[in-house]
């Protein structure tokens, strides 16, 4: 395994990452065995940085994360995130990033998590009516405790992001970023690189779409959220699919799997990128850690982008509302 700093840190993390969310919620049924067993399978693997949030099944993924890494929290760098809020039903009730739910949202992780300490804490939605700089003071509050260590941003927007790592260091940003969502190409990855701040890149793979394995959302369990997701509905999907048969081919030539050569390209895109790919699976997890064997040369980086241009995604990567909180 190979390692990386984010940002100015003295955060050490795998060049590959763990994305836990849908070992509780999202991606249709859950097998809470198989997930910590594939937690499991990454550290031994050397894959320490995990990530998931206080949203993900409202709570139970935390506590699931929780429950896998006992006896083994020296050998993490554990991510967290606060900042959407649900009612118990699930339902979702908006953005909260006022001071004193910072505090309280970090104890009650703290406590799923069952750790005394969140290596990396993000706020996962911009709250638009309160400034980030009051955001950002009450988790510096948090790191002089001792609860958080530090800090980063999730979809936020270059000028949150300036402004926020004016008031504290701000450590990582984490947006979503795949061969089908490149927009950060266009001002966040170069505001990272000018601050000197690590890029955490969740859905690496499209949310599971740049894998191939789906040609309908008829394929799709009734209750996994993709099924309301623009990019898998209608004319959308269609169109997508000719992408996803275009890396397949480019990945066929270079010997590996379509899942694999998207992961690549993400890792092949700086120093200061982590992507973080989800998976539920052992298999699928091996798989992941396999793309860092994959070598794309210039030519290759030039034909993929020949492939997959910026732009050639149909469809919003989030349905209406949910586009509406991000890059805030």
């Amino acid at each position: 395994m190979r390692y990386r700093n984010l940002g100015h840190s003295s955060l050490t993390v795998s060049a590959i990452g763990l994305g836990c969310m849908g070992m509780s919620e999202f991606y249709g049924p859950r097998n809470e065995e198989e997930s910590v067993a594939t937690i499991h399978l990454a550290l031994d693997r050397g894959v320490n940085f995990l990530d998931t949030a206080d949203i993900y099944g409202n709570g139970h993924n935390e506590e699931l994360v929780g429950r896998a890494i006992k006896g083994r929290r020296n050998e993490i760098v554990l991510a967290t995130k606060f900042g959407n809020v649900r009612g118990l039903d699930g339902s979702f009730l908006g953005i909260n990033g006022r001071p004193d739910y910072v505090r309280m949202a970090c104890e009650a992780s703290l406590r799923r998590l069952n750790v005394e300490t969140i290596d990396l804490y993000y706020q996962h939605r911009v709250d638009a009516n309160v400034p980030i700089e009051e955001t950002v003071g009450a988790m510096v509050r948090l790191v002089d405790e001792g609860k958080v260590r530090f800090l980063g941003l999730s979809e936020a927007a270059p000028a949150t992001l300036r402004r926020a790592h004016r008031a504290h260091p701000i450590t990582a940003l984490q947006t979503e970023y795949s061969l089908w969502s490149r927009d950060p190409e266009d001002e966040i990855l170069p505001a990272c690189r000018e601050l000197g701040i690590s890029f955490v890149a969740y859905s690496p793979l499209g949310r599971g779409f740049l894998t191939g394995r789906f040609t309908s959302t008829d394929e799709l369990a009734p209750e996994d959220f993709r099924r309301n997701h623009p990019r898998f509905q209608g004319e959308n999907l269609t169109r997508n699919l000719e992408l996803v048969r275009r890396i397949e081919q480019f990945a066929s030539k270079k010997g590996c799997k379509a899942s694999q050569l998207a992961l690549a390209w993400v890792a092949a895109q700086g120093d200061e990128i982590v992507p973080i790919p989800g998976t539920t699976r052992r298999a699928h997890l091996e798989d992941n850690i396999a793309a860092l064997e994959v070598t794309l040369t210039p030519e290759d980086l030039a034909r993929l982008n020949e492939a997959a241009p910026k732009g050639a995604t149909a469809g919003d990567r989030y349905a209406e509302r949910a586009m509406k909180v991000v890059n805030l």
